[in-house]
């Protein structure tokens, strides 16, 4: 199963283009001369684009192989998580998008600062880098295995393949060049899949014998109602601890917040996440679809049993090989939507890690440094990248479990902003010691869960039951049979190591927040008057609308800062052309200090 020609053209047209659309926005608008446009593509874009790259950025190669795989193993329970991404886009949308926005930020770790303390801004610059080097190594070794698998090429040719041309467009075209190539990548990643499906289901008899495999072979899943935590999927599990890793991703994590500033205005911000959740929920049934397709496809044969014990890597691409080999073309077009999920994913990691790295590192001690030191600084740490993604990716060899490590650090960066936002008596005590709890919470049920190989518990267990095949004469054998076994129930520590990985964010989150409050009263909670304007969240003062305002003051400190600020309350109600205004005021440089001015309503 290899390439044919065709299939090489299409995989090195993906790459063309990708370099193409940086070597554009090199050449127009304002060159990539200043920091403003290099890392904030000069805060210009619109909605759409910037919706569809905040789709790319985290639908890696990873989900695209891995989410068909999970749906062929256990059944389209994982299908419900796409009811977390409802809340999960709604509060960034109407929470995290005001505040960052109207802070005029370039890192959201600048808003810790504001917050708290520069230590604290330090410690979340520096958790947030390891946590994206990381996820670099783990996305870009995907799609090399296969297109080592299918070309012969050498696994390190491919990874240096990938960080080359990422680093080209993203050091020449700046975020404009990553976010237009992320809308590029995301076509072509739907194609990909789209193409698989379409000639999967040919392949299988169509509609009706796909559907009629999948419901015979228990492959649909109704709605897990089990609120044991330890279960691998479950509505709760997929519901509701699903709201804190799209948090996570969607709310806090730069890559994200660093597209979100980069709109022309804040309403067009929040209409970039409202116009993801349609876009989320295609690519999940993209994905879902893939994995019951692979499942009929195979159901009944005697190759049922053997892509069953492949890694989930392997069974994917073997199944899309099978499926496309004898089609020109197509077996590139696949390869190219996994390199496109690589490239959107690295990039959009080489923009942000090289943002943070500049804006939270090097310029609070070179004050000095001129705009065009800084946006020439820029360039070179995104080239500095591309061997932080071939150590990266040398280290996943002796460590296997790195994916997990994404989820467990994710956790932590959303309790210590959630900490910062909601709860006005946090101080910078408290937040250092909430996100220390919250990371060594995140290691150690994460950790233990890899060294005792628990990952969800009893509901990993796999139930086929593949109707009879006819293999040669009369003889009928049967090729899946029921794996009815009852798991054994974990007790004591070993059943905290089986906590689902769905939960981690929120049992991280949760560790930060209340560390964090206990450690700031302990120590003195910080006073309505030492907080910087702008940096809070009214959600206690609107949680608790029913309770006078005298004690809403004295209880949670409700008052809104404006108040006290020239008698403008950030969540205030203003009129459309005080909105205009504020959309006018946007464009203007960005200062040392947060503005605040007459806001729209949340």
């Amino acid at each position: 199963m290899h390439f044919t020609t065709i299939d090489y053209v299409i995989f090195a047209l993906l790459l063309v283009a990708s370099m193409g659309i940086g070597l554009y926005y090199a050449l127009s608008g304002g060159r990539q001369r200043t920091t403003q446009e290099f890392l904030l593509a000069d805060r210009s874009m619109s909605c759409l684009p910037v919706s569809l790259s905040l789709i790319a950025t985290f639908q890696s190669a990873v989900a695209i192989v891995g989410v068909p795989a999970e749906i062929y193993t256990h059944g389209t329970q994982y299908w419900f998580i796409g009811c977390a991404y409802i809340l999960g886009l709604l509060i960034p949308a109407h929470v995290f998008i005001p505040v960052f926005y109207r802070l005029h930020l370039t890192s959201a770790y600048q808003y810790l600062e504001l917050r708290f303390s520069k230590p604290v801004r330090i410690c979340g610059t520096l958790t947030f880098i390891f946590q994206t080097v990381i996820y670099m190594g783990v996305c870009v070794y995907t799609p090399a295995l296969a297109l080592n698998a299918v070309t012969g090429f050498d696994l390190w040719g491919a990874v240096l393949a990938t960080g080359l041309v990422c680093t080209l467009y993203t050091t020449l075209g700046g975020l404009k060049a990553v976010i237009w190539t992320d809308v590029f990548q995301t076509i072509v990643m739907f194609a990909g899949q789209l193409a698989v499906i379409v000639v999967g289901v040919q392949q299988t008899g169509g509609l009706a014998e796909v559907w009629r495999k999948v419901w015979e072979g228990n492959r649909i899943s109704g709605i897990d109602l089990n609120p044991d935590p330890t279960e691998r999927y479950t509505f709760w599990t997929l519901g509701v601890g699903g709201v804190f890793l799209m948090l996570s991703l969607y709310g806090v994590n730069q890559a994200q917040v660093q597209r979100y500033l980069s709109s022309k205005t804040e309403r067009e911000a929040i209409m970039s996440c409202y116009m993801v959740f349609p876009s989320l929920q295609v690519a999940l049934a993209l994905s879902c679809v893939m994995g019951l397709v692979m499942f009929a496809r195979y159901c009944g044969e005697d190759r049922f049993h053997k892509i069953g014990n492949l890694s989930k890597n392997e069974m994917v691409l073997y199944f899309v090989m099978d499926m496309l080999q004898d089609i020109p073309g197509l077996s590139g077009l696949f390869i190219a939507c996994l390199f496109s999920a690589a490239l959107s994913t690295i990039s959009s990691a080489f923009n942000s890690l090289a943002t943070v790295t500049l804006e939270d590192l090097i310029k609070p001690h070179c004050s000095s440094m001129t705009e065009a030191r800084a946006t020439l600084l820029s360039k070179g740490l995104v080239k500095i990248q591309i061997l932080c993604l071939i150590m990266t990716f040398l280290y996943l060899f002796q460590f296997k479990a790195a994916f997990k490590i994404f989820g467990m650090v994710g956790g932590p960066l959303l309790g210590i902003f959630c900490l910062g936002m909601f709860f006005p008596w946090a101080n910078s005590t408290g937040a250092l010691v909430g996100l220390g709890s919250g990371l060594v919470m995140a290691f150690w049920v994460g950790i233990g869960s890899i060294v005792t190989r628990t990952s969800g518990g009893p509901a990993a267990v796999s139930h086929f039951n593949c109707t009879a095949v006819q293999l040669s004469g009369n003889i009928t054998t049967a090729v899946g049979t029921a794996l009815n076994s009852t798991a054994v129930q974990p007790m004591g520590l070993q059943r905290f190591y089986s906590l689902s990985f769905m939960w981690y964010s929120a049992l991280s989150s949760f560790t930060v927040v209340i560390t964090g409050l206990i450690g700031s009263f302990l120590t003195g909670p910080m006073k309505e008057e030492d907080v910087t304007p702008g940096t809070l969240y009214p959600l206690l003062g609107n949680m608790l609308f029913f309770v006078p305002d005298n004690l809403k003051q004295n209880l949670c400190c409700s008052t809104p800062l404006g108040h006290r600020v020239s008698q403008q309350s950030t969540w205030d109600v203003c009129t459309e052309e005080e909105e205009e205004e504020e959309e006018r005021q946007n464009f203007l440089p960005t200062s040392p200090t947060p503005v605040v001015e007459h806001e729209t309503t949340v």
